[in-house]
């Protein structure tokens, strides 16, 4: 998360944001662009990311925090929604990519992971942070997805102007960027390196301490310590993308302050969203085709910048935008990916500036990439796309964010087991469905499954339910992608109200844990099909 040069501090308060609900249904449609998230590694080509086989690839994602707090592993892990059934949502959304914040303390050796339900998540039992990342990383991969790595916080504690503190050094900081590109080298679902978030000036600090762009202090100017940061990565992992955030004042806050006189003022802008001198001192890295701007931007829930209340807004915005980012873009500097923006919407202008804001980024597979703030509902002054059961999501976020989305290459679907005994699927019968079961994980006195019915007729099923049964003693615990429920030893998925079609040769996928011994499940049926 960032603040403006105004603000400090982090909000967490718990936020219901007040919008429509719906769940998540797990039905398989074709992909906005077939392109999906590519193939291989990523590279860029002028203001393009693109993959091994040079096809265009935009990447539109969203945040997943908690890594980067005193959890040091993701939020929303203490919920009744597993893990898997929160990437299954994000994935059949459309976000392609995840964003993954987190701070040097979680990569500690000994670090441990807290605030996770042990029912709902027995796979991560003891594990650690990293291990767990491996899991998220594991699965998230199944699906076509693509994981951004962000060095969020030096410490749990809080944001730094600079890239490094008294307690956490340069050293440091670079020495674990090494450390995480030589863990997931190899493995090209892991894209790329957001080097430090939201640098940004201190206050009203007359020596002008915080970060500047182009200033030629070392100590200060985080575009050479990104050029340092990004040539030590890729000395490790040539393929991995280097994601470069802005400052909020070019300065580091010098000219902004203490003299009384407001004419001669800086632009400042959003933390970390300040990129207007980019273009004359680039970020200068080792390997070519590897650079990508990352600006943040948000609207008046985090704070009221003067341009919101401008008389020609929000006519007045894509200028606004063009000055702090957007010129890299349409000069063809170098690809956009917009690391955060979002808000609650309380604000009748937020959606406003949300809506502009997505037009502004371009329709199709060549618009600029994004990661929305957040996946998180504890985001507190934004909120997120889920809501606090971690299961529904804020509809009206997502309608505005749906046009823009290109799902995963996986298309959401389930992908191979991670860990745990796994049942064969069930043979395909000749009919209108098709079932398959796979046993995720099993604990003593339960279990954690999916079942993916598949539709082989040649209309649509409106509306689709999903119906089995399971043995006496086995009940079900909680259930996710529909609405479940049980009576005696018969389940029933329903499907949502938002998505009650299933189209010929579309899918469903119902995930659940259940009490008892554990069982794949009998006399599946579709709409009251046999499969």
């Amino acid at each position: 998360m960032f603040r403006p040069k105004a603000l400090g501090g982090a909000l967490t308060a718990l936020v219901t944001v007040a919008a429509g609900v719906f769940l998540a249904a797990a039905v398989s449609t074709s992909p906005a662009v077939a392109a999906g998230t590519g193939t291989g590694y990523l590279h860029t080509s002028g203001n393009q990311i693109v993959d091994s086989t040079g096809a265009t690839v935009r990447l539109t994602g969203i945040n997943w925090f908690g890594m980067e707090t005193d959890n040091k592993t993701f939020h929303g892990l203490w919920s009744n929604n597993p893990w898997r059934g929160q990437l299954d949502t994000m994935a059949r959304l459309g976000y392609n990519t995840l964003r993954v914040p987190y701070s040097n303390d979680a990569l500690k050796p000994g670090a441990t992971a807290s605030g996770i339900n042990d029912f709902v998540n027995p796979d991560l039992i003891g594990l650690s942070p990293l291990q767990i990342l491996d899991k998220v990383i594991d699965y998230a991969g199944s699906k076509g997805m693509r994981i951004i790595l962000d060095r969020h916080r030096p410490t749990a504690a809080g944001q730094s102007p600079l890239w490094y503190t008294s307690t956490v050094s340069e050293a440091t900081w670079i020495n674990d960027w090494k450390m995480l590109a030589q863990r997931y080298a190899g493995n090209p679902t892991v894209i790329g390196a957001d080097l430090h978030n939201e640098p940004h000036a201190e206050g009203t600090n007359p020596a002008a301490t915080g970060a500047c762009w182009g200033c030629g202090d070392t100590t200060r100017d985080w575009r050479l310590a990104a050029e340092r940061a990004g040539n030590a990565i890729l000395g490790v992992q040539p393929n991995w993308l280097i994601f470069v955030e802005g400052v909020s004042c070019p300065s580091g806050g010098l000219s902004n302050v203490w003299d009384g006189d407001t004419s001669n003022d800086e632009d400042c802008g959003w933390w970390g969203g300040n990129l207007s001198k980019a273009g004359q001192f680039p970020v200068r890295l080792n390997v070519a085709n590897r650079l990508v701007y990352s600006p943040h931007e948000y609207a008046t829930s985090v704070y009221r910048q003067t341009w919101f209340d401008a008389p020609d807004y929000p006519a007045n915005m894509p200028a606004i935008w063009d000055k702090y980012f957007g010129y890299l873009y349409k000069q063809n500097i170098a690809p956009i990916m917009m690391g955060e923006f979002g808000s609650t919407l309380v604000d009748p202008k937020d959606k406003v500036w949300l809506e502009k804001l997505m037009a502004y980024t371009g329709t199709g597979v060549t618009g600029m990439s994004f990661t929305y703030w957040s996946w998180n509902p504890n985001s507190g002054d934004t909120g997120g796309i889920a809501l606090d059961d971690w299961t529904n999501i804020n509809t009206a976020k997502q309608a505005i964010l749906q046009p823009y989305l290109i799902a995963p290459s996986g298309g959401g679907t389930s992908g191979p087991p991670t860990g745990g005994p796994t049942d064969p699927p069930t043979d395909p019968p000749a009919g209108a469905c098709t079932a398959t079961y796979r046993q995720v994980n099993a604990w003593q006195g339960g279990f954690q499954g999916e079942l993916t019915v598949k539709s082989t007729g040649s209309g649509a099923v409106n509306p689709w339910s999903v119906t089995w049964s399971w043995p006496s003693g086995v009940t079900l615990g909680s259930g996710w992608n529909a609405t479940v429920t049980q009576s005696g030893t018969t389940v029933t998925a329903a499907a949502p109200s938002h998505a009650p079609s299933l189209p010929a040769g579309g899918s469903v996928t119902v995930g659940f844990t259940a009490n008892g011994t554990a069982s794949a499940p009998g006399t599946v049926k579709l709409s009251g099909t046999s499969c």
